[in-house]
């Protein structure tokens, strides 16, 4: 049976993610986002939205971005 490459579960229904050149295999959707999915580089939340970036950082949110001095981003524009 395949093994979850992050828990190590023994599963038949198990299923494969590739991102770019990374490719795993997984028992759940959890592991796969615990495996596969960008981290905010300030809260250290698992991305799981589009998420900004700053200078090649990623961030949850641009709350998170100002928090650490990237001043440009915003999560909405005002009309």
């Amino acid at each position: 049976m395949p093994t979850c490459d992050t828990c190590g579960n023994d599963y038949d229904k198990t299923f494969t993610v590739t991102r770019e050149s990374i490719t795993g295999t997984y028992d759940s959707f959890e592991c796969a986002v615990d495996a596969m999915a960008p981290e905010c580089a300030h809260c250290h939340c698992r991305i799981l939205g589009h998420g900004v970036e700053a200078n090649g950082v990623m961030f949850c949110c641009a709350h998170c971005a100002r928090q650490v001095g990237q001043d440009q981003l915003t999560d909405r524009v005002e009309s």
